[in-house]
């Protein structure tokens, strides 16, 4: 994760119930549908215990290394290199930095991350080390020892547990920022993201739903409009501004790594998702501005799109998540007429999902390629600006 300003990754709960939409009409119709809860049924169960499973793992590896890294502190010089990394930059690769025992128990639990995770081997070193909070910046630089941590999930955790160099543990309150300097042992969730999205792509294929790789961000502008558009190229709904509403969060969250799938029906008539990287989206509070294209309307037979936004999180699996929507979404075939497809994912989003990890954040129905100007979500935890994009053939 990136380092926490004003919101952790977890702060968007109270944007988890907030639907966002085009279409008035729409939303008032499909809304009830998207939040009522999925019917029981084994495959929702299956995902449910893959998902606690991948959750289990992933703090214990997390938690597993804070131990050692605390432990580890007991050597002076290696305590100092951390200490100068720690204070001068903001995410520090620890697994890369360590040496002899300690760099083979971390890479030990990188390992055990990315297959709990469903990514690649070649993902690499996951975990990194950050300050919990600036306000400890200045008791760390005056030599106070600090003790190491392992990052929560549970946004509803009251405390945390950090270790020592002995290893005493000590348990801290979740929501006041501790005096005490705490190294925050966590999953570098840009780059877990990242390979995420690569390995959600090639499931969904292979599990026989279609998908194509993103759009690039910051997408240069040019004025074209449907009068002057060139045969040869094709329209995008691009985000121009997007803006997320402030919540309170314990002070050892770090940012968030948003990701969106949009849905629809391809040229082929048949269901598609393409997953879609925010990695700019970190923090609440702050307007950005990406002329990021969220849907490509090539790729689509009907006028219109879905899009549901989520967070990553620690106890996301991919190749799980990828079979999950797949087997939702290939029982719903094209009736020769446009079909919301975003209820159909939030029904294969397994239950424990909504509760204490809120992996999903919003919805968006009815995407249309006109769609112009500012829309702001159902509770007013935050808004975007969208405008209709035509990409140009070289």
């Amino acid at each position: 994760m990136r380092p926490r300003h004003t919101r952790g990754r977890g702060t968007l709960t109270a944007a988890a119930a907030t639907l966002v939409t085009f279409c008035a009409a729409q939303t008032l119709a499909a809304a009830p549908s998207a939040f009522a809860a999925p019917a029981p049924d084994p495959a929702a169960a299956r995902a449910a215990h893959a998902h606690s499973a991948t959750a289990s793992a992933v703090t214990s590896a997390q938690d597993r290394a804070a131990r050692a890294i605390a432990r580890s502190l007991g050597d002076a010089s290696w305590n100092t290199r951390l200490r100068t990394a720690a204070l001068t930059s903001h995410e520090v690769p620890v697994t890369r930095r360590a040496d002899g025992a300690l760099k083979s128990q971390l890479a030990a639990a990188d390992r055990q991350i990315a297959q709990a995770k469903g990514l690649d081997a070649k993902t690499g070193p996951l975990l990194q080390l950050r300050l919990g909070d600036p306000s400890m910046r200045a008791a760390l630089a005056a030599g106070t020892a600090p003790w190491v941590a392992a990052a929560v999930s549970d946004d509803d955790a009251t405390t945390v547990t950090a270790y020592d160099s002995r290893g005493r543990a000590h348990r801290l309150d979740a929501r006041t920022t501790p005096a005490h300097p705490v190294y925050v042992v966590d999953v570098d969730s840009s780059k877990a993201l990242a390979a995420g999205m690569d390995v959600l792509r090639k499931e969904l294929v292979k599990d026989g739903v279609r998908s194509a790789a993103p759009v690039a961000v910051n997408t240069a502008h040019t004025a074209v409009t449907p009068k002057t558009a060139a045969t040869a190229g094709y329209w995008t709904t691009k985000i121009t501004a997007v803006e997320l509403s402030d919540d309170e969060e314990p002070w050892i969250k770090g940012a968030a790594e948003i990701y969106t799938l949009v849905s629809g029906f391809g040229q082929d008539g048949k269901v598609r998702v393409d997953p879609v990287d925010m990695p700019y989206l970190d923090y609440d509070g702050t307007v950005y501005k990406p002329n990021q294209i969220l849907v490509n309307w090539s790729n689509y037979k009907y006028n219109l799109a879905d899009a549901v936004m989520m967070e990553e999180d620690g106890s996301t699996n991919y190749r799980d998540l990828a079979k999950a929507i797949a087997t939702a979404l290939l029982t719903i075939t094209d009736q020769g007429t446009y079909v919301p497809l975003v209820n159909a994912i939030l029904d294969a989003i397994p239950d424990d999902w909504w509760t204490d990890d809120p992996d999903y954040v919003d919805s968006w129905y009815t995407l249309a390629q006109s769609n112009q100007g500012t829309y702001y979500g159902a509770r007013g935890n935050g808004w975007m600006t969208v405008e209709p994009y035509f990409v140009e053939q070289f």
